[in-house]
């Protein structure tokens, strides 16, 4: 560090203030910096900075074993946003997202002595095992239960939802119906009622909830049922790949989307501006969330902040090809 400090022509405290992201440090002193650490090949030893500071470099996530877009997509946005503030990230994927997986992923990270832990907790479940985390550990969730008086960062699911709705609405359609996610997830139970209240507000007819899983299989089965019923015009679906099942049964069964029936997702998966037609949905900002959860763990890391905290994220319509006035 003292060698780099010298070739870039300042001080200790600079360069550690430049590995640490520190925000006042002038662009052009940090870029000299970092030409420096890479010409020299500098490479910071966390374990030495762990025992002279107190505080590890290290981050603990406990995580859904789940390749599902939002989980997976939060995991790699927080993973680079640690890393830009120079955290590495342990991840500990959890099948069940019960008591005690959440207790054993939880305590394991504790072992690693990391500074902070995330929990990308989206079901009711994981509730009993975070009541148990102990006070003194740095912990911030991810999709968790807004009841629970901790530290929190999630999407407005009742937001997107309302505007998914007001927008087929708006087209239109006399109401709307709803392929929903597992009822245990806190995303699946917002959407419910983010669409409901939609449909409330315009004194619409509220259909019943077509429940399913986060497949496209399940959106499929849903979408059978749903072309095979006349009154149906307009369908919002829980997430993209219900929407992509649906739009094949629409297909199969002679219903043309948007002609005959407008649908409208959640979450805005890459592929979705590539269905037949281009997908009409909702964009949660991933990188966003990330940036937030980060912030509000290396907030009680240093400051030790232990009370309730809320960040939640308000997500945005992206408007395509599948969303058209009713034939009728």
């Amino acid at each position: 560090m003292t060698d780099v400090a010298r070739l870039a022509g300042v001080s200790h405290q600079t360069v550690s203030r430049v590995l640490n992201g520190h925000p006042n440090v002038r662009e052009q002193t940090r870029l000299r910096v970092r030409a420096a650490i890479e010409e020299l090949g500098y490479r910071p030893n966390r374990a030495a900075r762990t025992l002279a500071t107190g505080r590890s470099q290290l981050l603990g996530v406990v995580a859904p074993n789940s390749t599902l877009f939002g989980p997976a997509s939060l995991l790699a946005a927080f993973e680079l946003a640690a890393g830009t503030a120079g955290f590495s990230v342990s991840v500990r994927r959890v099948g069940l997202l019960d008591r005690p997986s959440i207790a054993a992923a939880v305590e394991h990270h504790r072992d690693q002595r990391v500074a902070g832990i995330i929990v990308i907790a989206p079901t009711a479940s994981a509730n009993e095992a975070l009541a148990e985390v102990p006070a003194t550990v740095p912990v911030v969730t991810v999709d968790g239960d807004l009841r629970r008086p901790s530290a929190l960062v999630t999407v407005d699911q009742e937001a997107g939802a309302r505007a998914a709705t007001r927008h087929l609405l708006a087209a239109g359609h006399r109401t709307v119906w709803h392929v929903s996610g597992p009822s245990d997830w806190f995303d699946a139970a917002g959407r419910v009622r983010g669409w409901r209240r939609a449909l409330e507000e315009a004194g619409a007819e509220v259909p019943p909830v077509a429940p399913a899983d986060w497949s496209a299989a399940a959106g499929y089965r849903a979408g059978q049922m749903l072309a095979r019923m006349p009154e149906v015009t307009a369908v919002f679906a829980a997430n993209d790949h219900l929407a992509l099942g649906i739009l094949r049964a629409m297909h199969e069964l002679g219903r043309s989307v948007p002609r005959d029936v407008s649908v409208v997702g959640f979450d805005d998966v890459p592929e979705a501006a590539y269905y037949i037609p281009p997908l009409t949905t909702v964009r949660a900002d991933f990188d966003a969330v990330a940036t937030e959860t980060l912030h509000l763990l290396l907030k009680r890391i240093t400051e030790g902040e232990t009370g309730p905290v809320r960040r939640i994220l308000t997500p945005t319509l992206v408007e395509r090809r599948s969303v058209a006035a009713p034939a009728h």
